[in-house]
């Protein structure tokens, strides 16, 4: 998972429950403290203590201290003392890239990266959506990022490097990549990316698939009903949706991708402290409906909103769902802008499934489960005890894998990850059902 993937609300609902919510803290918190105040700060041991300490940096550090940093940090300590991972402040750069994200779309180049070194950092095409700026640059799938503009930006964080390549629509880039160990630099103009979250086709037996790869995104609802409106259109009677490595997001839109399934009754509660679960989205029948029938695909990885749809459909006993034990983020969140342009994220309640069931750390448990063999283990391996620079050539299935001692004699290998085939469409689905145990088990549930 990562932050971004909430059970939150958007647009009037998003409204609605930042404002109930922030009603309901000031009333706990007056009843119990008074709410936090300067004169709260000013008449506490802890608070004239924070006061004193942020004096004091000023006052005696060494070096010239960076207030926003400072100040930033103190937010971040402040619910990171709540040891809950997903009560978290996202910095005002960061938040604009997700609020970018969450948009649906933004000034880009048209590509997707995934990390190219194996501590996280770097970044390495994933993906060139065609007709955008990159592909009509010539950039390949697998060219790694050297720099952007003249910043050197081989060891950098993969968001960073995402802020950098983004910008206003129209507006030019020099970037330089790196292919089979040679450097070329191309300049990009930025034009509208759009995210496109849902993928579709059609496999033999006229049997629909459409996967949903986040729910963090505010066109993800209409993308998916036009996906099932096609699904329909193709007489399909047999449909297999795709959750797998949907960490969610907003939790309107799982309650709009369940609803597309369901006829009638709750598909979502939510609890507040101290109060009781209230109804939060109920299913409704409409002509759009999909009626036939319906596999659910999960893995490990597939949290929060994901597991929305997922608890709504195996309580109403409308779908198998098929793959591994859920992630267990039962929980939802009130995103809050703040003053700086950065967001807290507050954990406000617990959701339920329509019978009455709270997976929070616990996840859901496929009705068949089947481990998730797309991306096996790499290669990896470690050692030490050899002169600092020597280099090693091992066997490997008669294949030889070289690596070269650090300083201290030690040496460590990590095989590349299997990269997941992507179409250069964005909205068709490729699947390897060949390699892929739960796909293969959904075929054969479904014939």
């Amino acid at each position: 998972m990562t932050p971004a993937a909430y059970c939150g609300s958007m647009n009037r609902n998003r409204i609605a429950l930042v404002a109930g919510t922030l009603a309901l803290t000031a009333a706990v918190a007056a009843a119990q403290m008074g709410g936090y105040t300067s004169q709260t700060l000013a008449n506490t041991p802890e608070g004239k203590s924070l006061v004193q300490v942020l004096n004091d940096l000023n006052r005696y550090y060494l070096y010239p201290v960076n207030q926003d940093k400072v100040l930033r940090g103190a937010i971040t300590g402040a619910l990171a003392s709540l040891d809950d991972e997903f009560t978290y402040y996202t910095e005002p750069e960061d938040n604009a890239v997700a609020e970018q994200d969450l948009s649906g779309s933004f000034g880009g180049i048209g590509v997707t990266l995934v990390a190219a070194n194996s501590d996280g950092s770097g970044g390495k095409v994933d993906n060139v959506f065609k007709d955008n700026p990159a592909f009509k640059g010539g950039v390949h799938i697998g060219d790694v990022f050297l720099k952007i503009g003249d910043k050197d930006v081989t060891g950098a964080k993969l968001n960073d490097i995402v802020k950098l390549v983004r910008g206003p629509i129209g507006s030019e880039v020099d970037v330089t990549f790196g292919r089979n160990g040679k450097p070329y630099t191309v300049k990009l103009k930025r034009d509208k990316v759009n995210v496109i979250s849902v993928e579709k086709t059609i496999l033999p037996g006229n049997i629909g698939y459409v996967a949903l790869n986040t729910f963090y995104n505010e066109q993800a609802s209409a993308q998916f009903r036009a996906a099932i409106a096609d699904m329909k259109k193709a007489n399909v009677q047999k449909l297999i949706l795709d959750l797998r490595d949907n960490g969610g997001g907003l939790l309107s839109a799982g309650v709009d991708v369940a609803d597309q399934f369901l006829q009638s009754g709750p598909i979502v509660s939510l609890r507040e402290r101290g109060g009781q679960p209230e109804v939060y989205g109920s299913a409704r029948k409409q002509a759009t409906d999909y009626t036939g029938k319906l596999v659910l695909l999960v893995n490990k990885n597939s949290a929060s909103a994901s597991e929305v749809v997922g608890g709504a459909l195996q309580d109403n006993k409308r779908a198998t769902i098929i793959g591994e034990q859920t992630f267990g983020k039962g929980v939802a969140q009130v995103p809050i802008t703040l003053p700086d342009g950065g967001k807290v994220a507050i954990v406000n309640s617990a959701w339920i499934t329509p019978k009455g069931r709270e997976i929070h750390k616990k996840g859901i448990t496929p009705d068949i489960v089947v481990k998730d063999t797309r991306f096996p283990v790499p290669l990896n391996f470690s050692g030490s005890g050899v002169a600092p620079g020597t280099t090693l050539t091992l066997t490997v299935g008669d294949q030889p894998v070289k690596v070269t001692a650090d300083k201290d004699g030690k040496f460590t290998y990590v095989g590349e990850i299997k990269r997941r085939d992507r179409s250069d469409v964005q909205g068709q689905a490729v699947v390897d059902v060949e390699h892929d145990a739960i796909l293969k088990k959904a075929l054969e549930t479904l014939k």
